[in-house]
């Protein structure tokens, strides 16, 4: 698309991949210059008996409530303290065992460097992310992380957009290596994340979410049509033969198909002969994340909760209800 303003034209599509050019050239120049320190920041992270408290203002400080909130989410305490409330009263949450990251891409900006001096007097390790080693904050700090660019992606070289991209992806690699170093699993992540899809994978049990009212039981003496009228009633795509107290078997409306192509004649069925004699029952204490991959790998949609040793059921669970 091209855009006509005054006597220049511009093509949009073009303007778009020069700033993801520019901002992936940066990207490159900031991992090439990552060495020892980068290891020495983990370290002393690692080392921490305290939280790691992310601060800065404007766009640093957009940023680095962003690395804060992936940090605290993937293992490392963590939270973002505004500078001006900090210096305001809120290095009150400062404590001596704390590290403080402190980003500013100057290194010059005044509310960050204002609270330099209380984060000396308490003791805390303290870690720069700037794009100038000779800065008053590179200099104060007992880690500096350089995330010097050769320009921003905006055409005045005035908004931030590449210092900011590098900075985001240097606090997404701190925590990265943070996981890595802490070996953070699949399990750790959802008990932090309990609302989203993962999180109820890993942590929810299946006798949180099995179905128990309504369950299809029908006796294997049972009829065709009473077969019929308990599968469509049980809305699950299958009967339970037995009781709750002793399963023989399930016939699902696969099996119900299969029988009729063999046997047209529904009055020669017989249930028994139709039944699958051992279904599948998984404990109710299993996770969903456990009895889903159980499930995928027996290619089916639907397990019966309970006692494999005893054949007793609880409940039923369907992949695709849960």
């Amino acid at each position: 698309m091209n855009v006509i303003h005054k006597t220049k034209t511009y093509n949009l599509k073009d303007i778009a991949k020069k700033v993801f050019d520019i901002e992936i050239e940066s990207l490159k120049q900031v991992a090439s210059s990552i060495g020892g320190e980068f290891n020495n920041v983990i370290e002393a992270i690692l080392n921490s008996k305290g939280k790691l408290i992310v601060t800065g203002i404007g766009k640093s400080g957009l940023i680095g409530k962003k690395i804060a909130a992936t940090l605290a989410s993937t293992g490392t305490p963590s939270f973002f303290l505004h500078p001006g409330d900090a210096f305001h009263g809120d290095l009150g949450m400062v404590q001596v065992n704390d590290l403080v990251i402190l980003i500013s891409y100057s290194g010059e900006t005044d509310e960050v460097l204002k609270i330099i001096p209380f984060l000396k007097w308490n003791k805390n390790v303290m870690i720069g992310i700037t794009g100038n080693p000779d800065s008053t904050l590179a200099k104060n700090c007992d880690h500096h992380l350089n995330v010097r660019i050769t320009r921003e992606a905006c055409p005045l070289e005035l908004a931030p957009t590449s210092s900011t991209t590098t900075t985001l992806v240097m606090g997404d690699a701190l925590a990265v290596a943070l996981m890595e170093s802490r070996q953070f699993q699949q399990e750790d992540f959802a008990r932090f994340h309990p609302g989203g899809s993962l999180g109820r994978k890993l942590v929810v049990k299946v006798k949180d979410l099995m179905r128990v009212d309504n369950l299809p039981l029908i006796d294997e003496n049972a009829s065709f049509t009473e077969l019929l009228l308990r599968m469509s009633e049980g809305k699950l795509g299958l009967v339970i033969v037995g009781s709750t107290e002793r399963v023989e078997g399930v016939i699902t409306d696969g099996d119900l198909r299969r029988a009729l192509v063999r046997n047209p004649d529904t009055s020669k069925l017989v249930i028994r002969e139709m039944m699958t004699v051992n279904p599948v029952i998984i404990d109710p204490e299993e996770y969903i994340s456990q009895a889903e991959q159980l499930m995928i790998e027996r290619k089916i949609a639907t397990v019966l909760v309970g006692s494999v040793d005893r054949r007793t059921i609880a409940g039923v669970y369907q992949i695709y209800n849960a």
